[in-house]
């Protein structure tokens, strides 16, 4: 006969996971696999001579494969974070917390970290009871192993975090020679043991108490949301009972009270005891209670994913204005954001005038000088022309034709010349316009002003 598991032991000994197997764990495993790919890989992939993926801070720019983003356009972060918000509550509303279970990088360092500790510890039981005996050799042995492990990850997760805003390959090769230092060694270091506590130690504190989503999901469910749910309805009375006999002749549910749903979950909470903020909708409690459910003769799905109105003999409303509301907003700002990427001028232009307000040259002209700013947005090198538009009595000193290499920005001085002996107000509006040469359609124009003294 098999005994719940009271709270108080619990947190007297700590949540030691069950392994076990299913559907759920191994669409969670091709999630954070696919995850891994992306994060441990993607830093390493090279785009044209250079990083594919680089948030270049001393340069103050973005590469993503064949598209640099300057300050200019972080606009498009902004819109691209606000689209992630609005799906985060799409799916919120439709499978409540299935981002948490699934996708939430706490959550699959966590399954990493307890897996490392399965490995080198043994399963649950076996945890249990190398936490309860005293210090020996063996103890030692299987703790070093395992915080070794952690440390290891932890350390491989924080240069690649940082490899994505430094160059990685340099930054491992300072890393392997003992030779990284500065900001660097300092974010790679914090990084590492931001992953070995919050990962190792920290755990289901992070979903409890720290993540503000715990917080705020019960806001965007209603009735028709799917969550990690028991049914109880057709589960109790709980009771163990002999497999073949007649549940209700013994005035029991098909709950065998095993416990099992527990023992696997990363948050050490009881399903049974109804929806709960500290639930991460991993769907472990599935997978356990269906194995059970098989060994019993009984159908599964005592615990699945169900929304309040299934569980009351209800239709779920799939198309709901909730939902609707979400997907529409959603797809709406994925349009706008891709609109503006196309539209995105692929050429900048930021002119800056001298402090000094104006002075006179060998010809005895009033001229006023100008720093300009001058981005190559795309993935090769672009010859422009630059000029004034509707400056007539004024005329441009300076190249007025040349290159710039991909993705790079260059900075030039020109000067603008009065060409009229009096100048008609002591201030004047100009316009600077850079065109691509080969692109007539690719240009920009910046705004600045001239000055010069009314009385000559």
């Amino acid at each position: 006969m098999t005994r719940r598991i009271p709270a108080i032991e619990i947190a007297a000994t700590g949540i030691h996971t069950r392994s076990f197997t299913g559907l759920y764990r191994t669409l969670r495993i091709a999630f954070a696999g696919a995850l891994f790919v992306l994060f441990f890989g993607t830093a390493w992939l090279d785009w044209n001579g250079r990083q594919a993926v680089l948030w270049d801070v001393a340069k103050s720019k973005f590469h993503i494969f064949g598209a640099t983003f300057w300050p200019q356009d972080f606009i498009l972060l902004s819109a691209l974070l606000i689209i992630c918000a609005f799906g985060l509550f799409a799916i919120t509303v439709y499978a409540g917390r299935v981002w948490c279970g699934y996708s939430c990088p706490q959550s699959i360092w966590t399954w990493l970290f307890m897996w490392c500790e399965k490995v080198t510890e043994g399963d649950r039981n076996q945890r249990i009871k190398l936490a309860a005996a005293p210090w020996s050799l063996n103890k030692l042995a299987r703790r070093t192993l395992k915080h070794s492990l952690w440390l290891a990850i932890g350390v491989l997760t924080g240069l690649t975090f940082v490899g994505y805003f430094t160059p990685i390959r340099p930054l491992a090769h300072e890393l392997l020679t003992l030779q990284l230092g500065g900001v660097a060694l300092f974010w790679v270091l914090f990084f590492t043991a931001a992953t070995y506590i919050n990962a190792g130690w920290l755990r289901e504190a992070v979903c409890l108490h720290m993540c503000p989503y715990a917080r705020f999901q019960s806001v965007m469910f209603d009735k028709d949301t799917l969550a990690v749910a028991y049914d109880p309805r057709r589960g109790e009375s709980r009771g163990p009972r002999r497999k073949g006999s007649d549940p209700r002749a013994q005035g029991l549910g098909d709950c065998i009270d095993c416990t099992l749903c527990v023992q696997v979950c990363p948050t050490g909470i009881d399903i049974r005891d109804g929806l709960q903020m500290a639930c991460i909708g991993c769907a472990a409690c599935i997978d356990a209670c269906d194995k059970v459910m098989d060994k019993m003769g009984y159908p599964r799905g005592l615990i699945g994913y169900k929304s309040e109105h299934s569980l009351q003999g209800g239709t779920p409303h799939w198309l709901r204005p909730r939902l609707l509301g979400y997907a529409a907003a959603l797809l709406l700002m994925i349009g706008a954001l891709v609109a503006a990427l196309q539209m995105r001028p692929m050429v900048s232009l930021d002119v800056i005038k001298d402090r000094g307000l104006f002075r006179e040259n060998a010809q005895g002209q009033i001229e006023n000088i100008y720093l300009l700013k001058i981005i190559n947005k795309t993935a090769q090198p672009q010859r422009y022309h630059l000029r004034l538009l509707d400056a007539e009595g004024f005329e441009l000193h300076g190249a007025t034709e040349f290159s710039i290499p991909a993705g790079e920005m260059s900075e030039m001085p020109v000067s603008v010349a009065l060409l009229a002996e009096r100048p008609a107000s002591s201030s004047q509006a100009l316009a600077f316009e850079i065109r691509d040469s080969d692109q007539p359609a690719v240009r920009s124009v910046a705004h600045s002003r001239f000055v010069a003294p009314l009385n000559r």
